[in-house]
């Protein structure tokens, strides 16, 4: 696996390298530590695997960068790294289409396991606030099929789950495919349907988790699966942080 850090501070991207290789004995990681430098690094090699992008470069607004990797290397995976942890910020990246968003301060285990949920196909959000009215706490959401198996497989669940909610297979697939980012027309060209019935796919979908945006959908997931799972995440300014600005 071929890994491309896009930071423009040398102990972050030294940090970052260190977990990183934890992923496993096979992966390679290379840096770059400007918009140009990553563009470069891309545009001689597209074959990366992951881009882990900062969103404060020197040359370069991260957001503007991150819509331009999302356009030209789709298939690509990128997941924020940020000093930045405002739900707003969080919210846009993930409408832009990043696979996940980490705040610096996040934990050595905490960016391990979310680098994990992208890899394996899912799309990891932190820990947030979504309003003084809405308190939720937020986790990772995987593909739509491991969210049933695991909510099958639970002895108690406290929300709802996605099975729960009564999807139907098609709904199930749709939602599947919303949760890679994946517009209206690509679900329509890879299910084989048109693109006003994925229109209704979506909105019943949407509707079955009381949500009304794709990002909240992702939200929503992340909910449940936390809900499911127990999962704890670490605490901003917990031990074993790797942030080191």
């Amino acid at each position: 696996m071929k890994v491309l850090l896009i930071d423009d501070h040398p102990l972050i991207l030294a940090a970052l390298q260190s977990v990183i290789q934890g992923l496993g004995d096979n992966v390679t990681v290379s840096a770059a530590d400007s918009g140009r430098a990553a563009r470069e690094t891309l545009r001689n090699d597209p074959s990366y695997d992951l881009v882990l992008l900062d969103l404060h470069l020197g040359d370069a607004d991260g957001f503007d960068l991150l819509g331009e990797l999302r356009s030209k290397y789709p298939a690509l995976p990128v997941v924020v790294i940020s000093a930045s942890d405002r739900t707003s910020d969080v919210i846009r990246a993930i409408d832009m289409g990043a696979m996940g968003f980490v705040p610096k301060r996040a934990t050595n285990e905490t960016l391990f396991d979310a680098l994990q949920q992208v890899m394996s196909g899912g799309v990891y959000v932190p820990p947030m606030s979504m309003g003084a009215d809405n308190m939720t706490q937020l986790s990772s959401s995987p593909h739509i099929q491991q969210v049933q198996r695991e909510a099958t497989e639970s002895s108690f669940q406290t929300v709802p789950s996605l099975v729960q909610l009564g999807l139907t297979p098609r709904q199930s697939d749709v939602l599947n495919l919303l949760l890679k980012g994946q517009p209206n027309k690509l679900i329509a060209r890879e299910l084989g349907l048109s693109v006003e019935t994925v229109k209704d796919h979506v909105a019943a979908v949407l509707r079955a988790l009381g949500v009304s945006s794709r990002t909240q959908a992702v939200i929503a997931v992340s909910q449940i699966l936390q809900k499911q799972s127990g999962t704890a995440t670490a605490a901003p300014g917990s031990a074993g942080a790797w942030r080191t600005r």
